[in-house]
């Protein structure tokens, strides 16, 4: 079986404020950061996983969070520099993305950060609009995105990202349009735009802020395909844009079921085991807890055969293009016939297309993504739509 690429996911928790909207693995800084001690888990925490991975280099690096930007340059550095000598990169120079939020990066450290490794920056604006921005818990303003973005450019990291919410409260198509232009202005390569979503367990769910109609946000959409069509940016999967050439490798690898490790608090990671067998891991949680354990603490949980022909679809039919039938049953072992009888009745629907040995969602699937995939979980009425998927 032929081994799928290896990225490497490091999970930063801490950040200056928690967010009403997030449900990541976050937490509020109320004391010193570990920083030396936190890396120093880093590592242990990647190497008690290298015999699980063979001698498979890596393909891309991505540091989230949590805000990474609040580690110096030299713990980075020193994670990036440690990973390449333990397993190398596949070429001289792959994508390593910091994640940064702009209310906590100082004058002049993006220059520190490249020197570091970094390669590529995802900057979270959210938003050009000041008041969206407080109602949203940013402690940054419109302005520091700006002059973040300066910053990039000047610091040679002009491949960088800039994450958007839209569906905001009280928003309308004109004022999601609005941001887009401002965004534009910076010049990013990539673009991520999200639509705020309330998830269970965040100040938003105890108190949600009414959001706009579905007309509004189809309107919204329809904006964002024309304006960033026009400033050369192309959609290739459900939240991502980008320039020619500056599509997100990292996420290109998730959404084609590709290999990654996950190493920091609450990290996942996927691998794939010589015999095909696929396995997914996920580290302890809460940052005290995984700082005191011992680095093979993880979770580990065989993906059963049943749920494999659903997760790949999960990322894949968030690609614009699709995905082809080869790698489905490369990166999965299960032949592509297994697809068959759950998706027929999708592609009767228009949701879905089937080409020469091809599978994608249309304009109209890629709108209701979500109903797609609950045709294909892998429950008991689901795992009739996959037949021979259960063992």
């Amino acid at each position: 079986m032929k081994m799928p690429p290896l990225a490497l996911y490091a999970h930063f928790p801490w950040c200056v404020q928690k967010c009403p909207y997030c449900d990541f693995n976050s937490y509020t800084l109320k004391d010193e950061l570990p920083e030396q001690r936190y890396v120093e888990t880093l590592l242990r925490d990647f190497d008690a996983q290298l015999p699980d991975v063979g001698a498979r280099p890596i393909v891309s690096m991505f540091l989230g969070g949590g805000t990474p930007s609040l580690f110096s340059p030299a713990s980075i550095g020193r994670l990036v520099e440690y990973v390449r000598r333990q397993v190398g990169f596949v070429r001289p120079t792959i994508e390593i993305t910091l994640e940064a939020n702009p209310g906590t990066i100082e004058r002049g450290r993006f220059s520190e950060y490249k020197a570091a490794g970094i390669t590529r920056v995802s900057l979270g604006a959210q938003s050009f609009d000041a008041r969206q921005l407080k109602l949203l818990g940013r402690i940054h303003s419109a302005d520091e995105t700006r002059r973040a973005a300066e910053e990039l450019h000047a610091a040679g990291l002009s491949n960088f990202n800039l994450d958007l919410m839209y569906a905001l409260p009280a928003q309308t198509g004109a004022g999601a349009e609005a941001d887009l232009r401002a965004a534009l202005t910076l010049e990013p390569a990539h673009l991520s735009q999200y639509h705020l979503t309330i998830e269970p367990g965040t100040l938003f769910a105890a108190a949600p802020p009414e959001q706009p109609e579905d007309e509004i946000v189809e309107d919204m959409l329809a904006r964002s395909l024309r304006v960033l069509g026009e400033a050369g940016f192309e959609q290739y999967e459900v939240s991502g844009y980008a320039r020619p050439g500056a599509r997100c490798e990292h996420n290109l690898n998730y959404w084609t079921f590709g290999d990654y490790l996950g190493i920091g608090a609450g990290a996942h990671g996927k691998i794939t085991q010589p015999g095909g067998a696929i396995e997914r891991t996920q580290q302890l949680r809460e940052p005290r807890r995984y700082l005191a354990a011992d680095p093979r603490a993880a979770t580990r949980k065989p993906v059963a055969p049943r749920e494999l022909a659903f997760e790949f679809a999960m990322n894949g039919f968030r690609l614009v293009d699709g995905f082809p039938d080869a790698l489905f049953a490369e990166r999965t072992g299960l032949a592509p016939a297994l697809l068959e009888e759950a998706l027929r009745p999708l592609v009767a629907r228009g949701l879905l297309e089937r080409g020469p040995e091809h599978w994608g969602a249309t304009p109209k699937g890629f709108r209701f993504l979500n109903y797609i995939l609950v045709e294909l979980l892998p429950e008991a009425e689901g795992a009739k739509r996959i037949p021979g998927s259960v063992p």
